[in-house]
């Protein structure tokens, strides 16, 4: 038995290994990979004979993985030993119909067609297989089950080794975030004065250019502009963010789902960020913040 695979904790969705096998006159070889998917959906390519194989892999496969296309392909052939072919008469009747139907559609269009010969339909899918009188399908699916253990071993490892290079990768994005949150507090505090002197600016030309004015009602519009500009909640809630990022980065199991719906509540507090910033400064950290949590957003995709 030949495996392939690496090591670490968490799980991508991206996943290889692959196995081979030789046992009662018969050789395979394994391929299991993975791809990033909403949900969970296996595919098994197994031979047909084999009853119960394909259930029983899909079992262990949902017993190890929580989301992923995965695909298992499993390729059975004779190894030379104490094997022969024999022919499938019920796949060649199959054959035979299917080509007098193709015929017959053929003469009634005026087409001529190349006449076949019977080296022609062995090479067709399933006419000749290995004798089956002689290998044992239960003991054939035992035997391939108990070999398929260090495959799908290897492959949760693979998983897991680029599991943890992407946890190094989002770990040092959400350090980023965490500092651009810094700076958009002290950009927004460094604002605040700005903002005041503005406003107080403001009113004074009010007051002199008009010789009655309401001035409580100027008070509380001016009162209203600085709690639209006050990104003090958005800020609050973006550490709060970046604390569940992390949390979730250190906690076991599949995790994937909420950390992308987390990158939702991120985006969503960095443009509301910008679109209260009236400031220069303070839009150039939002945009930074909105780079960094797209980055991250996709790298959270191939999360299990």
């Amino acid at each position: 038995m030949r495996v392939s695979g690496g090591k670490a904790m968490r799980q991508s969705m991206t996943g290889f290994a692959s196995g081979q096998g030789e046992a009662m006159g018969l050789a395979w070889s394994w391929d299991v990979r993975s791809v990033n998917a909403r949900g969970l959906d296996i595919r098994v390519r197994v031979p047909d004979w084999i009853d119960g194989l394909e259930q029983a892999l899909r079992g262990l496969l949902t017993k190890r993985l929580g989301r992923g296309s995965v695909t298992v392909s499993l390729r059975l052939h004779s190894s030379g030993v104490e094997t022969v072919q024999e022919l499938n008469e019920a796949q060649l009747d199959r054959v035979l119909t299917a080509m007098m139907r193709i015929e017959a559609e053929a003469m009634t269009r005026g087409l001529s067609l190349t006449a076949s010969s019977a080296a022609d339909l062995i090479t067709v899918r399933g006419v000749m297989d290995v004798a089956q009188h002689q290998t044992d399908p239960a003991e054939v699916r035992t035997k391939l089950l108990a070999d398929f253990d260090a495959v799908l071993e290897s492959f949760i490892v693979s998983r897991q080794s680029e599991g943890a290079a992407m946890v190094g990768v989002l770990t040092g994005q959400v350090d980023q975030i965490a500092e651009l949150v810094t700076r958009a507090t002290d950009v927004a505090e460094a604002r605040k004065d700005e903002q005041a002197d503005r406003m107080r600016a403001a009113m004074a030309r009010v007051m002199e250019a008009q010789d009655s004015v309401d001035e409580q009602r100027v008070a509380q519009e001016l009162a209203l502009i600085a709690v639209k500009a006050d990104v003090t909640e958005e800020i609050d809630r973006l550490r709060t963010h970046v604390d569940a990022a992390r949390v979730l980065l250190g906690t076991d199991g599949a995790v994937g789902r909420k950390l992308d719906f987390l990158m939702q509540e991120f985006n969503r507090e960095a443009n509301t960020l910008c679109s209260k910033a009236q400031s220069a400064p303070l839009t150039a950290v939002g945009l930074e913040l909105k780079t960094v949590i797209e980055q991250m957003r996709e790298q959270v995709q191939n999360v299990e």
